[in-house]
């Protein structure tokens, strides 16, 4: 379709004058006209341009699509026609005090004053605890109980509040607030100095250090036009693809507890520490802190660390396939995932899912794949799809992700590999610039996007972790499910907190 948003490459810096400034009005329809035509949203976010309030849409189809238009006061939110704006809206509304008149339900993310000091659009003052100023949803009738679950848990778990409405054991609505340990990353992002970078990118979400990293590392490159070797982009995706395992296998051993099915929790939980080991080998630290740096990574692989990890692959292999072949040979298993939390695909769609939340509903989009960087491009990455959006497909999903991440690694290990290790950095980045970097974490898209001033300072730092779009997701899982099963679904996702947080 003809579009005025430019075609833009994943990692690819452009100046941002080439970025179309259109009027609201073209941007808001042309926009709309792609999302409704198949499209999808990376990032929707405001910025300040030379005291201008900036509106900026990152949006993808088979490519990348980005353009920016200057920021009304109010405007006729995208949501009531277009499912998929809902949550950045929101965001809009909370950072910047923008209203989007007709958001079909306008609510704080995190809870925060807006960066304006304009009057707050959620009429909060702040002074109390979360959620402020806000009744949360609720449904009337005698038989109606409401049960709340946090935010302090019973388990070792990071902080967030459940409120389910239910008649009898049937959960109706669930509604999910977080914000309990928002930092302010994004607006701390512009203070510091570029060699600093690296660490608030680690500090994100500690399980996905190496998602984060990435994109972070990734956006400096582009920006400094330094390319690293080729070495340093597969010790990368053999980094990336250890935490994809370790969390995954993670999940698995999780969601078999939460069935009671210890055998495989057990297995689960020691092989994870396995894999943890194979990162702190690599690198020195198990969730590959201090590893990935602009340029490259900061320790090589030699010989002798690719043969364990070689040794080490082969020996657990077979490990891994015999507890994903007792998990899901299980009939008692079977029967508790299957037909659990489902969520259909036109939802899916209207939420924006990504990762194994979105390709258990049938949706197989795949970063490394659809937008391929470090050595994806080299790689045969599947197709993978489940259709029946439950349990047992987002199980499944990371069952066989789990097993061709380790052919993946292992075909990576077969060869010698060297790079340049990255010393102290403090790149110098280009003056008034764009840059969107994509990569699939083990959650699904993860993406940065970064602008530049004329003197080489970022003035927007934009993070989207794939909870963004999947918390949404275990809400929808939980409508018509006993709320004895939440804590089945909420492991078949498994969402960042913090992530989400920022």
């Amino acid at each position: 379709m003809n579009t005025a948003f430019l075609e833009v490459s994943n990692g690819v810096a452009l100046p941002r004058e080439q970025v179309p400034n259109l009027t609201f009005d073209t941007f808001r329809q042309e926009a709309l006209d792609i999302v409704e035509n198949g499209g999808k949203v990376v990032h929707y976010f405001a910025y300040i341009d030379s005291d201008t309030v900036r509106f900026m849409a990152v949006l993808r189809k088979d490519k990348l699509l980005v353009a920016a238009c200057n920021a009304p006061d109010t405007y006729p939110a995208m949501s009531s026609q277009c499912e998929p704006f809902h949550m950045f809206e929101r965001e809009i509304a909370e950072q910047f005090g923008i209203r989007p008149e007709g958001h079909p339900w306008l609510k704080m993310v995190r809870y925060h004053p807006n960066y304006m000091n304009r009057a707050d659009v959620f009429n909060n003052h702040y002074a109390d605890d979360i959620p402020g100023n806000y009744n949360y949803y609720s449904v009337e009738g005698q038989e109606i109980h409401e049960v709340a679950v946090g935010p302090v848990h019973a388990g070792v778990i990071e902080p967030g509040h459940f409120r389910f409405n239910c008649i009898g054991e049937r959960v109706l609505n669930l509604e999910i607030q977080l914000g309990y340990q928002h930092r302010g990353i994004e607006t701390l992002i512009p203070q510091v100095e570029a060699k600093r970078l690296s660490l608030l990118a680690e500090s994100i979400a500690g399980d996905t250090t190496v998602g984060h990293s990435l994109c972070m590392a990734q956006a400096v490159e582009a920006f400094s036009a330094v390319i690293p070797d080729n070495g340093a982009h597969i010790i990368r995706t053999i980094a990336f693809e250890l935490e994809r395992i370790q969390n995954h296998v993670g999940d698995l051993g999780a969601l078999s507890g939460d069935v009671a099915f210890l055998p495989p929790m057990n297995y689960c939980g020691r092989m994870r520490g396995d894999f943890l080991n194979m990162s702190l080998l690599l690198c020195g630290n198990r969730f590959s802190k201090g590893f990935i740096r602009p340029g490259g990574v900061v320790f090589n692989m030699n010989n002798e660390v690719r043969n364990i990890l070689t040794e080490r692959i082969i020996e657990i292999k077979p490990q891994v396939k015999h507890v994903i072949d007792l998990l899901f040979s299980t009939s008692s298993v079977r029967s508790r995932f299957e037909d659990c939390g489902t969520v259909s695909r036109s939802d899916a769609e209207n939420l924006g899912l990504v990762g194994p939340a979105g390709r258990a509903c049938g949706m197989p989009y795949d970063v490394r794949r659809c937008f391929p960087n470090e050595h994806y491009s080299e790689l045969d990455i599947p197709e993978n799809a489940e259709h029946s959006g439950d349990v047992y497909a987002r199980a499944k999903i990371k069952a066989d992700e789990t097993l061709q991440a380790i052919d993946l690694i292992q075909s990576l290990l077969n060869n010698p590999v060297e790079t340049h290790c990255v010393e102290q950095e403090n790149p110098s980045m280009a003056p008034d610039s764009f840059v969107v970097t994509l990569n699939e974490a083990w959650r699904g898209e993860v993406s940065h996007c970064v602008l530049t001033d004329a003197a080489g300072k970022i003035i927007r730092y934009k993070i989207k972790d794939p909870s963004f779009h999947n918390w949404n997701g275990l809400s929808m899982s939980l409508r018509d499910t006993e709320i004895s099963d939440f804590p089945l679904n909420n492991k078949s996702y498994n969402l960042s907190y913090c992530g989400f947080d920022l």
